[in-house]
């Protein structure tokens, strides 16, 4: 034994002096430490990037946790327009379900018609008050059904929500209330913005949204989710199926969510062919045309009044437009697994012709079947495209788009209106607080839609929502990245400005996805997670983190530095080559020594591209852990011949905000 110990300390002080070794060749001093640099490693790639841990409610993975509950609610209404009044008078029985594991002693209500009163909060977040208004909901009577027994409810209206104080609480896991409310208000004119009325040739057109006093959402994140209607945050909903009818004057034509389950009582025997045509044409057929729109022919009565009676199931909403003056087309659309569904599109004489709403239709089923085909399968039997005033407002199974709209610029609101089918109106996220999960998802899709309709007749997408100056999308998202005013893409949609509310809650987060499906992840891993976040969250009510989680997992990447540079900050990029030159300056195929700096916060993945003397190219991809430690790394390119340059990100798909430095000549 003893014989061992000088063999075991010579075995030590040969492996201290190999640690040693090691130790002093990792802390050499590295020549890229001297290269200035805003980039901080540490707080890119910084862990513990999530605030809490999945639960039973929400899964670390990003799904629906195995105890996940959702509240239900439907609705049963009775509605009359008068043209005369310009207003809407209504009886809703609202039957509300508590799959909560809580009781309720209470439960909230949108008033959205509310907001057009004189002293509503909206009036004042942008510092412009409104200067036309309206008296918003006149509520005539308000009573409960609670366990079999009615009575007249208590409630208390603030702003644009109504809060009703139960005598007994709603039993939590499945238990229910209905409240019965009839009501009355005036419709808003241009000024309504999504909600309205305007003149056209033959007659007013009515676009109604907003129309009856909806659910409140309750949920595991935060309770009940009251914040009030400002206008530009939009909407977060309870699902449920909704029976709506709709007394209007016997010329009108009603084009509302859903499906029209009484044609025989609000067509003409002719309108119910044209109908049965179209579901089985994948060309768009005329239900009404020009000239049958003053035709007293084209209405199954010439006197009094019809009642327009639909059903939506499983929707979050419902809304509907109506008018005499509406042209009528609709197309068969083809969806996956043989499935159909109609695309309609009712529009006045001013909207008319094949550069215009003539094509309204085609564009409208051209993108449903990509989306559908892409994505998720639409649901609903029917979509509306509808011209008026609102120029670009979505719900439930149908859209209104602008009058004077024509050519690429109906093509692009038609489809971004009905993209919106998708996020939120399946995917259920929280528009209110969060308008990137459905404007910038939208956009996102949009992109690619532009790209699929036509053989490409309206690519690439270039519009107000995306790239607006039709250049190249990542050389247009800078001025927001650097602007030091700009706020961040998870800023609450009411907070942003009208200059910033494009740029932030549709652009920048759309090119985001752009960057993780063609940069980071590739196209096969981010259109799975993708799905994956779709597929889980549809009909149900997803987080940001639900939807970071589900990308992560999905694609099995760890992305934080992403979302916190990306979503969280307005972290600038600027990638820059600072020398290049060969191993051996006698032999260039024994490759070149390319030093690339990171100058700014953000880390991305990039490419190197060198380009021959003969002419030919080369590229190497370096991927974002490159930046774990380094504000500077030295490349070895194996090249094969002489180089005249070296490049990065050579074809302009990282927002860099100083493109200049991306480009070195070897000499």
């Amino acid at each position: 034994m003893k014989a061992i110990y000088p063999a075991l300390l010579a075995g030590a002080v040969l492996l201290f002096c190999n640690h040693s070794e090691a130790q002093r060749r990792r802390r050499a001093p590295n020549t890229n430490d001297t290269i200035s640099s805003n980039y901080v490693p540490s707080a890119a790639f910084a862990p513990l990037y999530y605030t809490s841990n999945g639960n039973d409610y929400h899964s670390a993975n990003g799904s629906p946790g195995p105890k996940y509950w959702q509240n239900r609610v439907d609705y049963t209404i009775k509605a009359n327009l008068d043209t005369v009044g310009k207003t809407i008078s209504a009886s809703e029985n609202i039957t509300y379900t508590n799959n909560s594991p809580g009781a309720l002693p209470f439960v909230w209500l949108q008033v959205d018609q509310n907001t057009y009163k004189e002293d509503a909060r909206s009036n004042f977040p942008t510092g412009v008050a409104a200067t036309q208004h309206t008296n918003g909901y006149e509520f005539e009577s308000v009573s409960l059904v609670q366990n079999g027994k009615a009575e007249k409810a208590v409630y208390v209206v603030s702003d644009t929500r109504m809060q009703i104080r139960l005598p007994n609480k709603v039993a939590a896991n499945g238990g229910k209330v209905n409240i019965v409310i009839k009501y009355h208000y005036v419709i808003p004119g241009n000024f309504g913005n999504r909600t309205d009325y305007t003149d056209t040739k033959n007659g007013k057109i009515y676009e109604i949204a907003q129309w009856f006093p909806r659910m409140c959402v309750y949920d595991d994140t935060r309770g009940w989710d009251t914040l009030p209607f400002l206008g530009s945050g939009e909407f977060y909903l309870e699902y449920g199926d909704i029976d709506y009818s709709v007394t209007v004057p016997w010329d009108m034509i009603v084009a509302g969510s859903g499906e029209l389950v009484n044609p025989q009582q609000v067509l003409t025997a002719k309108q119910i062919a044209r109908l049965q045509q179209a579901r089985n044409s994948d060309k768009t057929v005329m239900i009404r045309s020009l000239d049958e729109v003053t035709q007293a022919s084209s209405r199954p009565v010439n006197k009094g009044t019809l009642t327009w009676h639909f059903k939506m199931l499983n929707t979050r909403d419902v809304a509907f437009g109506a008018s005499k003056a509406y042209i009528w087309d609709a197309a068969r659309v083809n969806l996956p697994k043989g499935k159909k569904s109609l695309a309609m599109s009712v529009y006045p004489e001013e909207s008319a012709g094949e550069k215009a709403w003539g094509r309204s239709t085609e564009y409208l089923k051209g993108a449903m079947e990509h989306f559908s085909e892409k994505w998720f399968t639409y649901p609903y039997p029917v979509a509306i495209n509808e011209a008026g005033s609102a120029g670009g407002m979505e719900y439930p199974g149908i859209v209104f788009d602008g009058i004077r709209d024509k050519g690429l610029g109906l093509f692009y609101v038609t489809a971004h209106e009905i993209g919106h089918n998708w996020f939120p109106m399946i995917v259920g996220s929280d528009e209110r607080r969060f308008a990137w999960m459905d404007e910038g998802f939208n956009t996102f899709i949009d992109v690619y839609a532009s790209d699929a309709f036509n053989k490409g007749e309206y690519a690439p997408k270039r519009d107000g929502e995306y790239a607006p100056g039709g250049g190249n999308p990542a050389d247009e998202i800078i001025p927001t990245i650097i602007d030091p005013k700009a706020p961040t893409i998870m800023t609450a949609a009411d907070a942003i400005s009208e200059r910033y509310r494009h740029p932030i809650a549709y652009f920048k987060p759309a090119f985001g996805l752009i960057l993780l499906r063609e940069q980071i992840l590739g196209k096969e891993r981010f259109d799975y997670a993708f799905k994956y976040y779709i597929n889980n969250w549809a009909y149900k009510h997803p987080t940001p983190d639900d939807f970071f989680r589900s990308m992560e997992n999905g694609a099995g990447e760890d992305l934080s530095w992403f979302w916190k540079g990306w979503f969280y900050n307005n972290w600038k990029l600027d990638l820059a080559i600072i020398d290049a030159k060969y191993v051996d300056s006698k032999d260039v195929k024994k490759g070149m020594q390319i030093t690339v700096a990171n100058k700014e916060q953000m880390a991305m993945p990039f490419t190197v591209e060198v380009k021959y003397k003969d002419g030919s190219k080369q590229r190497m991809q370096v991927p974002v852990e490159t930046w774990l430690q380094n504000k500077a790394v030295t490349l070895s390119f194996p090249t094969t011949q002489e180089v005249t340059d070296v490049y990065i990100d050579p074809d302009a798909a990282l927002p860099d905000v100083k493109r200049a430095n991306n480009h070195f000549v070897v000499k």
